[in-house]
């Protein structure tokens, strides 16, 4: 059985072992695949079996791969498979949940904090030598903000979104949120389901937790920034797609939103084009906030048990449209 990585070297560079998909068949590992279909195809050759990550798969590769039975997502998000063109031939296809549910809400609350104290500016000043010459004991260059008391607003209210509103409500927030989904039962006194123009009118901070469908593609644009108070902060450890960026910057620049952080942009990696380069008041990372060693290694874990779970005909975490 002949078993393809598309792209494994973002999951495992080297610290994680892929032995154990390795007793299920023949695997080839690739550190990375040209994304055009072409070249996709010529990776996939005769396999069964496909692994990917952010490699895509169109329809037209999926329709042209001859061998393919199953397509194994190494990820949450599965928007880079044609799931109809899959389903309309007989692929299985699976993705991995909740696997980065810790690591994602810890990296919300380092961009949150990030905003709030500006920790790397403030010790490379120290180390510029700026609190040496300053001649005051303490000192500070942007202002500081004290996060109990303030509305953190989530955007999809998932195990993520509840996760992270759970360490928000530990720092003395009062949580809203707005999901497609509301569930009474997790409302607290410091935790309640709003309309999306309730949380972005009441809003201190507004952190992105959805999955990326067409209705909430661009949904921090213009028009729902003016809605936002005067001064909001955003972040986004989400996808890239929910925010048009050029309005985004718009915003920064005229003060409506006074600071961004972004685990991910639009298009990845960051095009030197991207407006958000440079902005003011604008951290951007790497999309890193699934990625410590902990949560990699659930991940591999739990994509090797749904192919495990496949081959004994009892699939799982199966994609069905």
């Amino acid at each position: 059985m002949e078993i393809v990585v598309l792209d494994g070297y973002t999951l495992n560079p080297g610290d994680l072992s892929w032995d154990s998909i390795k007793k299920l068949g023949n695997v080839t590992v690739h550190e990375r695949t040209p994304v055009d279909p072409k070249s996709v195809l010529k990776t996939i050759g005769n396999a069964s079996i496909i692994f990917t990550n952010k490699t895509p798969l169109p329809k037209e590769v999926i329709n042209n791969a001859p061998c393919l039975k199953y397509i194994g997502v190494l990820a949450t998000g599965y928007n880079v498979v044609d799931i109809t063109a899959a389903i309309n031939k007989g692929v299985i296809v699976t993705n991995v949940p909740t696997y980065s549910t810790t690591s994602v809400a810890q990296m919300t609350m380092a961009l949150l904090l990030e905003m709030c104290h500006n920790t790397g500016l403030h010790s490379n000043a120290v180390h510029d030598g700026e609190w040496t010459k300053n001649g005051n004991f303490s000192f500070w260059k942007t202002p500081l903000i004290e996060l109990a008391g303030k509305t953190f607003g989530i955007i999809g209210f998932g195990t993520i979104g509840q996760a992270t509103a759970k360490l928000a409500q530990a720092f003395g927030m009062q949580v809203i949120t707005y999901s497609r989904t509301k569930k009474p039962e997790l409302e607290t006194s410091t935790c309640k389901f709003v309309s999306l123009d309730v949380l972005l009118k009441e809003s201190d901070f507004i952190s992105l937790h959805c999955p990326l469908f067409p209705e909430n593609q661009g949904i921090i644009n213009t028009k729902n920034i003016s809605k936002m108070k005067d001064g909001v902060k955003i972040i986004n450890t989400s996808r890239g797609q929910l925010v048009i960026e050029e309005d985004l910057k718009l915003a920064l620049e005229n003060g409506k939103v006074s600071g961004v952080a972004l685990d991910v942009v639009s298009i990845e990696p960051i095009e030197n084009t991207n407006p958000l380069l440079g902005a003011k008041n604008c951290i951007i990372t790497p999309h890193i906030a699934w990625a410590p060693k902990e949560s990699r290694a659930r991940l591999l874990q739990t994509a090797i048990h749904n192919l495990e779970a496949y081959l004994d005909n009892k699939p799982v975490n199966v994609i069905k449209g």
